[in-house]
């Protein structure tokens, strides 16, 4: 009986979960590790090795002498950011398109979304699905050539039409006051269809009863979208809007440097445009970093407030 008794109190005892070591673990995960691998490499020899390269921002760099052993001249380049006044312009400038491109481009993919996911026929909406991300895939070097036959006075659609109605055609690429607009318009152009494939996917995880009783209580199709569809994508929306932040300080370099020229640097000039010319065709290494410093600094603030915002007045955010 004692022997019996011993045996039901081990049996009933509670098993000691031991956690497996971490060379187990990585054992055990080696095949998706090696996946990730191309990934981490890419991130730390571009992402993160060049943050040694920060430290010009406080020294006046000597080729001879190297980064390490340049002399060490504080806040110089700094003082000298806030006494130029082209910085201000271009900071102004990037802003400027960037909140344009929040305020127009953000919720196009979102709408997009709404009209596909009330689209019932599978093969169109696959159709349409694809023809909208097809431009995300172009570089900005083609598209820019696109636009610019397209736009072109001489040759382009845009010339043709203007002529046929009787009027003469501007140069548009060259004009301060259209310039800004072609860029919103053809950065969503390029974007919008793949920015939807993030809600669609998401929209595919809502429960379809809700959508059921709500048809069962007489609500409309654009009622649904409202109450039912537009709520259970909102901690995205909420994500992605954060995380459009970081991006407020970039404001696109590539389509802009592929667009732009010298008669609309007073408004499409931004930061790093201008890191590119006083940096790579300037030589001016410290006083370019002190530049790109300031920028990821501002754009980290930015993140920060704009997620508190976000956590102040729903349940989402990054952190």
């Amino acid at each position: 009986m004692a022997a019996e008794r011993s045996v039901a109190a081990v049996a009933a005892a509670p098993v000691e979960y031991r956690k497996p070591g971490l060379s187990k673990e990585l054992y055990r995960y080696r095949y998706l590790l090696l996946l990730m691998l191309p990934g981490i490499v890419y991130f730390v020899v571009f992402h993160y090795v060049p943050i040694y390269g920060a430290v010009l921002a406080f020294k006046d760099y000597d080729v001879g002498q190297g980064i390490l052993f340049s002399p060490w001249v504080g806040l110089k380049h700094f003082r000298r950011l806030f006494e130029q006044h082209d910085v201000a312009r271009v900071f102004w400038n990037t802003v400027e398109i960037s909140a344009l491109r929040i305020v127009f481009g953000f919720p196009m993919p979102i709408i997009l979304a709404l009209l596909l996911n009330e689209i019932f026929n599978a093969r169109f909406k696959r159709a349409v699905q694809t023809i909208s991300y097809l431009p995300h895939f172009l570089s900005w070097v083609v598209v820019a050539g696109l636009i610019t036959e397209l736009l072109s006075p001489g040759r382009g659609v845009y010339g043709y039409l203007m002529r046929l109605i009787g009027a003469e055609p501007a140069v548009l690429l060259t004009s301060q006051a259209w310039f800004i607009p072609i860029l919103v318009v053809s950065g969503i152009w390029k974007e919008v269809g793949w920015g939807t494939i993030i809600y669609l996917a998401t929209m595919s995880s809502i429960n379809p009863e809700l959508y059921e009783a709500a048809v069962v209580d007489g609500a409309s199709r654009w009622r649904r979208a409202l109450s039912i569809t537009l709520p259970g994508i909102l901690p995205v929306i909420a994500i992605l809007l954060i995380l459009s932040m970081t991006q407020i300080l970039s404001a696109g370099f590539d389509q802009i440097f592929n667009l732009y020229n010298p008669l609309v640097y007073e408004v499409a000039d931004i930061i790093d445009t201008y890191i590119y010319r006083i940096g790579l065709q300037r030589f001016d290494y410290e006083f370019s970093t002190a530049v790109a410093l300031t920028k990821n600094v501002i754009a980290l603030v930015l993140v920060l407030a704009v997620n508190g915002i976000v956590r102040r007045f729903t349940s989402y955010g990054l952190w």
